[in-house]
């Protein structure tokens, strides 16, 4: 391991650019405050071991991991979409063979989790969860429910616009990054810490999802496209 640390040349990734992503303390944001560090960060360069070593193991893909609406015997409740684009690295190449989780509240608003206990209904048709493999040209694809607002205690009257959870696994120790795809038009844009925590406008713009004619499907499904950029100026921005 020596010889190849000192045969080896090491390639270091573009930084990302100041204002692109959110910042690790964000007062509007409450939780952040628990969530930073309070004392600085220090840089640690990238080694062999941060940038390759094992490939996280993938478990088979079931046939309906992908389609959000045919988990259960039941078609869940709400509006049907189609959520799908490309996984892009800082030069504009196809990530394949990268896998992608997702995880979201239902039609109405709430997680299938024990500690959403808001007054909205659970469907239980909807579990609310779904992964998927990138394709060789780094294509993605998943059928769910347009997922609700919902509120939460972060400050007075505060509610989340629709979103939609990704995580994106890469093949190495640190390489797994989580972000939040929204949907265009919501007016809860401008009252969102969360979504606000990137100062940069065009980074956030990133953020929100397109609608696309060519994905929608006739009498059946609205289609969106969300391209997910890794690294560089064009990153999407994602949670720290």
């Amino acid at each position: 391991m020596a010889d190849l640390k000192k045969n080896s040349t090491i390639p270091t990734y573009r930084r990302l650019q100041p204002g692109t992503q959110p910042t690790r303390l964000y007062e509007p944001y409450k939780s952040t405050r628990l969530r930073n560090p309070a004392q600085p960060l220090i840089y640690l360069p990238h080694t062999l071991s941060e940038i390759t070593g094992p490939v996280y193991g993938h478990s088979p893909i079931a046939e309906t991991d992908n389609d959000l609406t045919l988990q259960h015997t039941g078609e869940p409740l709400g509006e049907r979409i189609i959520v799908t684009g490309r996984v892009l690295d800082d030069s504009g190449r196809p990530v394949p063979n990268t896998l992608i989780e997702i995880w979201q509240a239902n039609s109405a608003g709430r997680y299938r989790h024990g500690c959403d206990q808001h007054p909205a209904p659970l469907d239980p048709n909807f579990s609310g969860a779904g992964r998927t493999l990138t394709g060789d040209d780094g294509t993605y694809r998943f059928v769910t429910i347009k997922p609700g607002a919902y509120p939460w205690l972060n400050h007075h009257n505060a509610w989340r616009p629709a979103h939609i959870h990704f995580s994106v696994f890469g093949r190495a120790f640190i390489s797994r990054l989580i972000t939040q795809m929204y949907f265009p038009g919501d007016p809860l844009f401008d009252h969102d810490p969360i979504f606000q925590s990137v100062p940069d406008e065009k980074a956030r713009q990133r953020m929100i999802s397109k609608f696309d004619l060519e994905t929608t499907q006739p009498q059946w499904a609205v289609g969106y496209r969300f391209d997910i950029v890794l690294r560089g100026p064009e990153a999407t921005p994602f949670e720290s």
